[in-house]
């Protein structure tokens, strides 16, 4: 009876001495990296999952490198972000023994039988390209580290304040977070306590201007998990108690914030500058002969098109608002002025074809000449006709130096004649010459000081 027991004793130690011999052997050198994984997922040591067994909650350590910055033009409120997503954490399911010659293990082929986080981005926009292995790396190390990168490529909805278009800075963030594992269970934090985010040497941007970048956790006031003012009906109960009971949680999430600026250059040299030049050149007709009709006609319509041209050209790649923006003042003030400059030679115009009230002589680059107002002497000086009251029983009318003594003749100099129309026109146009290029200047100080203190209160806070 004893010998059979003694044999099944003997067969079991055997047996696990052979499974004790084949565990060491599988990290001996020599050893592919494919069976050292093959031993350490298999199904009777792990479970991808189950959480990493660690004694506290598990710690990701997160890292992001930028690769690549574009925008489809200056006035898009897209932003493409191109950059590298590194993931670090601790799985003590996964060490291997030192005997083994890799450092790290190359697991990209079972990325699907190891646990990973579920990392998840909220509030970005869209994915450009898919997750595909050629994407991503996955490495194991001896200590159990895992350390899984994969190359992101992120359309972001930016916001911008289009009411000072554009003089705003777009703001473009997104946010990683947890989807399934609250607090307790997963912590993500920045690798070093990183407050912004590492640039590549060969960092790339193309229309995408990036002054200011930060990390931060995320803002639990603006979390979207977050319960809130749900009207109820008319029987008292939220529509929407059952979709917040699903998502409601303490998740832990990390934010990014990219801050960009426009490239102010562009803007002068194709909005600004151009339309300085066309309401410039609109106020060269007061300087122009006032009867000029067909140079002053054809600058003031030449200009106001030119304009409109150049202001629908351009407004057509503008993102459209309903309120009045930046561009909105700019293209109306320009436009009045123009327009006024139209109105002004259509006023001076007018009055200088008046009939005046009195019969003049005019000949071009002179002065109205009055005629039969004035009688002259043999000498060729005009004489003032006066009326004199000491002449006799009835008055008499004569020169002022004939006739009465001066201390006895009462001169009654008569009425002044109304301004010639011609010289109310030339006095309009030497007013205009003033007024219009004064105010134009008053405006594109106002203008650009007051946007550009907008931009410098955004930029403070």
């Amino acid at each position: 009876m004893g010998q059979p027991w003694m044999l099944v004793r003997a067969a079991a130690i055997l047996l696990v001495t052979r499974q004790t011999l084949a565990l060491s052997d599988i990290f001996e050198d020599g050893k592919s990296d494919k069976e050292i994984l093959d031993n350490l997922l298999r199904a009777t040591r792990y479970d991808k999952r189950l959480l990493p067994p660690v004694q506290e909650t598990v710690k990701v350590d997160v890292s992001v490198l930028l690769l690549s910055l574009a925008s489809p033009d200056e006035s898009s409120l897209k932003y493409e972000v191109e950059f590298l997503l590194q993931q670090q954490w601790f799985d003590p399911r996964l060490k291997y023994s030192n005997q083994s010659r890799y450092d790290f293990l190359n697991a990209i082929h079972h990325h699907n039988d190891i646990w990973l986080p579920d990392t998840y981005f909220i509030m970005h926009g869209d994915f450009k390209d898919p997750l595909i292995p050629m994407h991503f790396s996955l490495r194991i190390y001896r200590n159990g580290t895992v350390f899984y990168s994969m190359r992101r490529h992120l359309i972001l909805s930016c916001q911008g304040h289009l009411n000072i278009f554009p003089f705003d800075d777009p703001e473009c963030s997104f946010s990683l977070e947890s989807i399934s594992y609250e607090m307790k269970s997963i912590k993500y934090v920045w690798k070093n306590d990183e407050d912004v985010l590492k640039k590549s040497s060969s960092l790339a941007t193309l229309n995408a201007y990036l002054i200011k970048n930060q990390t931060s956790e995320c803002n639990q006031k603006n979390n979207w998990r977050e319960d809130g003012n749900v009207p109820a009906d008319d029987d008292g109960h939220h529509g929407c108690d059952l979709c917040q009971k699903q998502f409601k949680g303490n998740y832990s999430c990390l934010g990014v914030r990219l801050i960009f600026t426009r490239d102010r250059a562009f803007y002068f040299t194709t909005v600004f500058i151009p339309g300085i030049i066309l309401v410039t050149s609109s106020f060269i007709t007061f300087w122009l002969e006032w009867n000029a009709v067909p140079a002053r006609v054809m600058i003031g319509v030449t200009t106001m098109l030119n304009f409109f041209t150049t202001s629908n050209g351009f407004r057509s790649t503008l993102p459209v608002v309903s309120n009045l923006t930046a561009m909105n003042v700019w293209d109306g003030v320009c436009m009045c002025f123009i327009y006024a400059s139209l109105l002004e030679f259509v006023c001076v115009n007018y009055v200088g074809r008046k009939r005046p009230l009195h019969n003049v002589v005019y000949r071009p680059g002179e002065n109205p000449v009055i005629q039969g107002d004035k009688k002259r002497d043999s000498t060729g000086v005009a004489n003032e006709i006066v009326s004199c009251t000491n002449c006799g029983p009835n008055p008499c009318t004569h020169t002022a130096n004939n006739g009465c003594a001066a201390e006895s003749c009462l001169l009654q100099v008569r009425k002044k004649e109304p301004p010639h129309p011609i010289r109310v026109a030339k006095t309009i146009d030497v007013i205009a010459r003033i007024t219009f290029p004064t105010a134009f200047a008053v405006f594109l100080i106002f203008f650009f000081y007051h946007y550009s203190s907008y931009t410098h209160s955004d930029s403070h806070k």
